[in-house]
């Protein structure tokens, strides 16, 4: 489990395709000096598993499926990530739940800013906005953000980033048309299963 409060901005370093994968290598010695092979770590809101690493870094494998359905596959040489340390039961929850499966994909559709902060508005899947409210949670990218506003009949969401967000994530690099991973609220799809099972049992 995560938060989505993320503890460093990594560089992919290099990735190699193989037939049914992908090895991402990422730096990141914050990260690194961390971590052991074999745990998790959230590589943009993907929770992905270590499998090797040294002081400069660590690489992560990504089956094809998660390319295919992740913003994953839009990585290259050089990308930001944005990476987060799995939760310990003593951490503080400063974020939401975030599980790091990711639900869809979206995109950035506008941005506008001023001195304060900047504007994102972000078209989501039509049918993850069911679980989406305004001032509840939603993570994008990896990152837990409060969702300002909402306009459903273009399926799509604002999120206000303050220069905090935007220095200590990868969402400042982010521009017009860029991809990006969508995580809803687990507790909403719980609600939405418990009542829809109720009703079936009636």
């Amino acid at each position: 489990m995560f938060t989505g409060l993320i503890q460093a901005i990594g560089e992919v370093g290099k990735i190699e395709h193989q037939e049914s994968s992908a090895r991402l290598e990422i730096t990141s010695p914050e990260i690194a000096s961390q971590i052991a092979q074999g745990d998790s770590v959230s590589v943009n809101g993907t929770c992905l598993t270590v499998v090797a690493l040294d002081k400069s870094g660590f690489s992560v494998d990504v089956m094809v499926q998660t390319l295919n359905l992740t913003s994953s596959g839009q990585l290259k040489a050089g990308s930001p990530v944005n990476l987060e340390l799995a939760t310990r039961s003593s951490d503080r929850l400063g974020g939401h739940i975030v599980q790091g499966h990711v639900d869809g994909v979206g995109k950035v559709v506008a941005l506008s800013a001023d001195s304060q902060w900047t504007r994102m508005d972000i078209s989501v899947p039509s049918d993850l906005m069911k679980y989406v409210v305004a001032q509840g949670s939603i993570c994008i990218e990896g990152v837990s953000l409060t969702v300002g506003e909402l306009n459903d009949k273009a399926d799509q969401v604002s999120v206000w980033l303050i220069p905090e967000t935007l220095a200590k994530t990868n969402l400042s690099k982010k521009a017009i048309g860029d991809l990006l991973n969508i995580e809803v609220d687990v507790l909403a799809k719980y609600v939405e299963r418990l009542i829809a099972r109720g009703r079936d049992r009636k």
